[in-house]
């Protein structure tokens, strides 16, 4: 057979520099040939084709709700990140994806990896009609409560888009003080795809402004923790006191002024 005179560590390259859409092909082209390295390499990619093909049912999936509302020209998702932390701000995105979307894996941040976020972070922003990043910082946190400083950022990226929605996709709530049509969807971080990149937009965003903080206030640990209440964090803000970002309204078991 022609194909068994090439070496499995070639065909293997062949394999390895196929993308999803042509693989089949390659499968197709050692499909007789009978050596276990062979069949090996199309065993894997049998798999990953099934994996592909669920990932596309589930994306069909997520986007129901914006199907739904296949009459609005512009859906926008939103979603925030930050509510729970000792420090730093809250931070929320919109996003509005384009009608024929075809970003994959889109999922509550929560649920990706660090690296299938920040892949799907520069996706997202790529394809995205447009998009925009509120904050609020660990002032007005103090001063109106989380509550309101997590609508308010909401409220700042839905200023910063460049492109007016006509409606708003949002994960649980409903926005005070906005005069755009909205429809809230509890757990919507995993059920719209929207919301999502929305989600995931917001949690790279505030991961990274935490790495940076760390440099400016060291000891903390915000690299690690993001401002979130870990032991060590606790243990730091003890000995060390509050820093600058730190939310006097969410220390007070731990600090005292």
């Amino acid at each position: 057979m022609e194909n068994k005179r090439k070496s499995i560590t070639g065909i293997k390259s062949e394999f390895a520099n196929a993308d999803i859409h042509s693989v089949r092909h390659v499968m197709e082209r050692y499909a007789e040939d009978d050596r276990e390295g062979v069949k090996k390499l199309i065993l894997s990619a049998e798999k990953k084709l099934t994996a592909h093909q669920k990932e596309l049912d589930r994306m069909e999936h997520m986007f129901e709700y914006e199907r739904q509302h296949a009459d609005c020209q512009y859906i926008c998702g939103i979603d925030e990140v930050g509510r729970g932390p000792l420090a730093g701000p809250v931070v929320a995105a919109a996003v509005i994806l384009p009608e024929n979307c075809d970003i994959l894996y889109l999922n509550d941040s929560k649920q990706l990896s660090e690296k299938k976020r920040e892949e799907l972070y520069d996706e997202i922003i790529e394809k995205a009609v447009a998009y925009g990043i509120g904050m609020a910082d660990e002032k007005l946190i103090d001063q109106i409560n989380i509550l309101n400083a997590d609508y308010e950022a909401m409220r700042i990226a839905i200023r910063k888009l460049t492109v007016q929605p006509d409606l708003l996709l949002n994960d649980a709530v409903k926005i005070p003080e906005v005069e755009i049509p909205q429809v809230s969807i509890i757990k919507g971080d995993a059920k719209s795809a929207s919301i999502a990149a929305a989600s995931i937009i917001a949690k790279v965003t505030r991961d990274r402004l935490m790495v940076s903080y760390d440099e400016i206030y060291p000891g903390y640990g915000f690299a690690k923790n993001k401002g979130y209440g870990s032991k060590e964090h606790i243990e730091a803000l003890k000995l060390l006191g509050p820093c600058e970002i730190h939310r006097r309204s969410f220390i007070t078991h731990f600090w005292k002024e």
